[in-house]
């Protein structure tokens, strides 16, 4: 999984190059379903009132658009809904399984899906990562972007090739970072398996609960030694950006939309691949079992996977779109931060979060809360 770069998704675009990208074009015919509506529960800040606007326009669907700040916020809605009162959900391809586990989604028509307006390389690559179960496709692979570390260019000035997950605990940093609690767990264990000091990689602890037990353990440990480090735990986009915009935080570790918004404000943040490897999550566009507006969702699904609807996602978001030649079109500001973010060879060093099926999110979130609660 951690060979999976930009850069495969780069070479399986280039596959296609060449080929005329025509201005985007969706039959209205998707409309004439259930109803002229398609209602999206997605991740807060990943669709504006353009990009929503744009949707309409196209298809003269009217989109509905309620937001949620976690992977687990998602799963427990739907499943205390069995599945209904949504169209579109927005997964983490990783925790895909969860949903299936569950019956919560149902399988993807691939004939509905324009396949290849999505780029070769993230299509099949989901497949190892989550979104296909049983031989099943569950999801189509819309984004992707990483957690790593955001820092005060004035207060921690880091640069790539020594920059650190350790950076975030080092003495000097008490009382200035934030984290949040179970992936805050994650990049302390790749530091710490960089240092030699785990008893097996990192990797291994979503293999089983006796390897994440043996892993788990030890970074329990130094994380409560050094959690005095912690200023603010962060859960969702808004949190963690106040921890810097309110919370005086210097360093930290976030998503990297998280440091591209502060940015945009005009504070110092900027957003740096650790040399351990950024936390890296492709992310997609499932349907849930009681989905009522099936063929607006799969309009919704072909929209957002035109190159003008991808370059609008990643310049609102600076998270990566999937989209065949998305990236031509962003804006200077967001190919200038992802530049700044990925030097050098961090691309292939970016560190794919693996499957992670509900026995090891169970036990992660029993860590997370003993940290929380040291």
């Amino acid at each position: 999984m951690n060979s999976i770069t930009r850069r495969s998704f780069v070479q399986g675009a280039a596959s296609i190059a060449g080929l005329a990208i025509a201005a985007p074009f969706i039959s209205r015919a998707y409309a004439q379903g259930s109803s002229g509506t398609v209602n999206i529960f997605a991740w807060a800040g990943y669709l504006n009132d353009e990009m929503l606007a744009a949707f309409e326009k196209a298809t003269g669907i009217k989109p509905n658009y309620t937001p949620y700040g976690t992977n687990d916020e998602l799963l427990n809605q739907l499943r205390a809904n069995s599945g209904a009162g949504f169209d579109i959900i927005w997964p983490t391809v990783d925790r895909v399984p969860n949903y299936v586990e569950f019956d919560l989604v149902q399988p993807i028509d691939e004939s509905k899906v324009e396949v290849a307006k999505c780029l070769p390389s993230a299509w099949n690559n989901s497949a190892n990562l989550g979104a296909v179960v049983g031989g099943k496709r569950y999801q189509v692979p819309t984004d992707w972007g990483t957690e790593a570390i955001a820092f005060d260019k004035e207060q921690a000035p880091l640069e790539y090739g020594t920059a650190s997950y350790g950076d975030i605990w080092k003495p000097e940093m008490q009382g200035k970072a934030t984290v949040r609690g179970h992936s805050g767990l994650v990049g302390l264990g790749l530091w710490l398996e960089a240092e030699g000091k785990l008893p097996m990689p990192m990797v291994e602890a979503f293999k089983s609960e006796e390897n994440m037990t043996k892993i788990y353990d030890v970074i329990l440990a130094e994380a409560i030694g050094r959690k005095a480090n912690i200023a603010q735990f962060w859960n969702n986009e808004n949190e963690a950006q106040g921890a810097f915009r309110v919370n005086g935080c210097a360093i930290g570790q976030t998503w990297d939309s998280t440091a591209a918004a502060l940015a945009k404000e005009g504070l110092p943040i900027g957003f740096i691949a650790p040399k351990e490897g950024a936390l890296t999550w492709m992310e997609g566009v499932s349907i849930p079992q009681g989905a009522e507006n099936v063929d607006q969702a799969y309009a919704f699904i072909n929209w957002f996977l035109t190159p003008e609807a991808g370059a609008m996602y990643t310049n609102a978001t600076s998270i990566n779109s999937t989209a065949v030649g998305a990236a031509e079109l962003t804006s200077d500001e967001a190919k200038a931060f992802f530049a700044a973010a990925y030097p050098g060879d961090a691309l292939e060093k970016l560190w794919w979060w693996p499957i992670q099926e509900s026995w090891f999110v169970a036990k992660r979130n029993e860590y997370q809360d003993r940290f929380l609660s040291a």
